[in-house]
């Protein structure tokens, strides 16, 4: 039985992570970009009202709506209510602003942007979910679906009430398949069990299995030394049932060409190559980390409102990739709306409440040195 987007082919362009001039989007080399990727028969596009503050979407107008025909892409784009409108008028008016950003006249596909947690109250009292089955009605939207970072069971509530949702799109890759914090098996599983068609973000981790420690690596360069990290990644994740599509969200050409290599004749992993995936990730697990299991049950008592599990999240990918710079972007992310490590005043309710017997206070110590500098 055919699904929504299973003749979508399995690469998706994600316009996050544009290549920049400055300030500035490289126009022409996202021109470049755009260019192979439709000739080699490559068509979803993938975007959001916030992404690039705005510039992505202005991006996708130049490089693509204005040079192809509307007909031959798929575009997406998202609403994250959360992030700044005052009340649902505001809210709703960013759906026109990414009309007007992108002059696309629809999107094929449209988001409610990362409800879940504290985020859905937005979407739940300004009505947003009314909203976008009123533009599908008038035919601005084709398909409405939403994003998410959150768990499992954050994701079966929001099915079971909203069970007109076409899509959702996940956060899926190797090393977090298995993950407590992102739960991507789960999640997936949720999705399928619902019979909702999955669009993946985030198949290389934000870069972080693009470029593997050596001591990790290993089973990849045995098995084909020939081939990038990246590709591992995008193929373990495209080799799923029930993928719409699986995003990339590429900054280069040599980026997209790589993808392109990959993809153009894909193939999904064989016995072999899915033995080599559980090797590298047995070795991940085996480096020494912080062995939380982002139960929360440290957070509900914070006074000071750290997300100790996303502060352990950010360690754990530095004492794993060895990647410093993304670690601290994780760590940003993590800490945003809430307390950084170095603000724990070691009341030690954490620690009382941790299943792992984490000694979360001297962790935390540890984190705040590293990331709070």
């Amino acid at each position: 039985m055919a699904y929504l987007g299973e003749n979508i082919r399995k690469l998706g362009f994600g316009l996050m992570r544009l290549p920049m001039l400055g300030d500035e989007v490289d126009l022409e080399q996202t021109k470049q970009m755009v260019d192979l990727f439709m000739e080699a028969g490559f068509t979803y596009f993938d975007t959001a009202y916030g992404y690039l503050g705005g510039k992505s979407e202005m991006a996708a107008k130049a490089a693509l709506v204005d040079r192809y025909p509307r007909e031959s892409f798929q575009l997406a784009t998202k609403l994250p209510a959360w992030a700044g409108p005052k009340n649902a008028e505001e809210a709703k008016q960013m759906f026109y602003t990414s009309l007007e950003r992108t002059g696309a006249g629809y999107f094929d596909f449209y988001l409610l942007h990362n409800p879940g947690n504290d985020r859905t109250k937005f979407f739940d009292d300004w009505q947003l979910w009314d909203f976008v089955a009123d533009l599908k009605k008038q035919g601005l939207v084709k398909h409405v679906g939403f994003s998410m970072h959150d768990s499992a069971d954050a994701l079966e509530a929001l099915l079971k009430a909203h069970p007109e949702t076409e899509f959702v799109q996940l956060q899926i890759n190797y090393a977090d398949w298995e993950s407590n914090n992102i739960q991507s098996r789960k999640c997936y599983e949720v999705a399928r069990k619902y019979n909702k068609p999955v669009i993946i973000m985030e198949p290389v981790k934000g870069g972080y299995l693009a470029d593997l420690p050596a001591s990790v690596a290993g089973p990849f360069e045995k098995l084909d030394p020939s081939v990038s990290h990246s590709s591992w990644a995008v193929r373990y994740a495209a080799s799923l049932d029930g993928l719409i599509t699986v995003l990339s969200g590429m900054s280069t050409v040599e980026q997209m060409q790589d993808n392109l290599n990959t993809m153009r004749d894909f193939k999904p992993l064989d016995d072999a190559e899915r033995a080599a995936v559980a090797e590298v990730v047995e070795r991940m697990n085996a480096i020494d980390h912080i062995s939380c299991t982002s139960c929360k049950y440290c957070v509900k008592d914070c006074p000071q409102h750290i997300n100790i599990p996303g502060v352990f999240g950010a360690m754990n990918d530095l004492l794993v990739f060895g990647n410093a710079e993304k670690a601290r972007g994780s760590y940003g992310f993590a800490t945003h709306k809430g307390g950084k490590a170095c603000d724990c005043i070691a009341c030690g309710q954490c620690e009382a409440a941790c299943p792992q017997h984490i000694n979360i206070i001297d962790q935390l110590k540890n984190c705040s040195e590293i990331f709070d500098k």
